[in-house]
């Protein structure tokens, strides 16, 4: 595997992006290699690293279909429903609980 080059933060070319910046513009990396990297310097630890595709090689983001839009609208929905109650808990249930609010805490529910 060949080396990429290295430039610091905000010192990247013209004509390289990041991810999200490809995104911003519609596009992809449309299974280009990484074409260099972006190093921020931290104190006390290991520098923060974006890795950059060409621009010019990316490609459009492809549309959402109506079958995916389903598909995501269920995966949403699921990560609604609380395993321990079976209810819609009204929000996205955070995975370090693992289930609703009142199923996880019920005696400050009690309380309340």
């Amino acid at each position: 595997m060949a080396t990429v080059p290295v430039y610091p933060w905000h010192l990247a070319p013209e004509g390289l992006a990041t991810r999200r910046q490809l995104r911003a513009r519609g596009l992809r990396p449309g299974g280009q290699d990484v074409a260099a990297q972006l190093e921020r310097p931290r104190r006390r630890r290991p520098p923060l690293v974006a890795y950059l595709y060409r621009v010019d090689d990316a490609k459009p983001v492809r549309p959402m279909t109506p079958a995916k839009r389903t598909a995501l609208d269920k995966a949403n929905a699921a990560r609604r429903i609380c395993p321990e109650c079976r209810t819609d808990a009204g929000y996205v249930i955070p995975t370090s609980l693992g289930a609703c609010v009142p199923c996880v805490y019920p005696d400050q529910q009690a309380a309340a």
